[in-house]
């Protein structure tokens, strides 16, 4: 043991190369971080921002609010809510009624002598005079029974007010049971109402109107254009145009032109 020779240790002047790699590597590490975050979607971001501004606004008007103004705040957005489902329900009604006497009037349609759309007051029927009536006449024509079967089948499963409203062209009539336009177009709207009320729309629905020839659809320059001015406008009232149920005890309805019907 004594004769061994000591092992000779030689220092290793590399091991600072360990070191610095790990601090490189962990440098590299920290860029592509930093890069990372530099990246963020815009559009996330965006989002992110938008949504805390209003958690942070709505409970800001939650804590400014008192008891009672929070109440007040639900019963309006309740209301609103239903006022808007209402809305909704009665246009999809009104759109069901458009449809079944488009199907109803089909055929006359066709020909050009019945027109079905809806207006800002509800859905309106036109129906050429021609169809229903003799010329300078208020009797319905045979004819004319089956055509208006077919309209009150289709009113008599709803419920809103019905307004007829008798139209002429701009030709004076002057005769002795009509001595003007008013009385002409008056009858021929009574008429079409009794034979509705006769096919089961009931009676406190339907209103009778003589218009004359002051709401033509056309200018009154052709013969085609008088033809297409003397007709019988049938409408189906939306809700909110519903006189029948918005009529109060002490108000006056407007009065329409003399009438013959009864």
């Amino acid at each position: 043991m004594a004769g061994r020779r000591k092992r000779i240790e030689h220092d290793n002047h590399d091991r600072w190369l360990i070191s610095y790699a790990d601090f490189v590597t962990l440098l590299f590490a920290f860029f592509v971080v930093m890069y990372s975050i530099s990246s963020v979607n815009d559009e996330k971001y965006k989002t992110f921002s938008n949504s805390l501004s209003l958690a942070f606004t709505q409970q800001a008007n939650s804590v400014a609010m008192s008891p009672q103004e929070q109440m007040l705040k639900a019963l309006v957005d309740k209301r609103d809510a239903r006022l808007v489902e209402q809305q909704r329900k009665m246009q999809a009604q009104m759109k069901a009624v458009t449809e079944s006497l488009q199907q109803a009037m089909g055929p006359l349609i066709v020909q050009g002598l019945v027109g079905v759309h809806q207006t800002g007051r509800g859905v309106e029927i036109d129906i050429s005079a021609s169809t229903l009536f003799s010329e300078g006449e208020d009797k319905l024509q045979a004819g004319a029974q089956e055509t208006l079967k077919k309209v009150a089948l289709v009113l008599s499963r709803e419920n809103q007010s019905v307004e007829v409203q008798g139209h002429t062209d701009d030709v004076p009539i002057k005769t002795a049971q009509f001595p003007s336009n008013w009385e002409l177009s008056s009858g021929r709207a009574g008429s079409v109402v009794r034979t509705l009320a006769a096919y089961g729309v009931a009676e406190k629905r339907l209103t009778a109107v003589g218009m004359a020839a002051n709401l033509p659809v056309v200018p009154n320059d052709t013969p085609e254009h008088r033809a297409k001015n003397r007709r019988v406008s049938i409408t189906i009232l939306s809700p909110q145009f519903d006189r029948a149920n918005q009529v109060e005890p002490n108000s006056s309805l407007p009065v329409s032109a003399p009438s013959t019907s009864n």
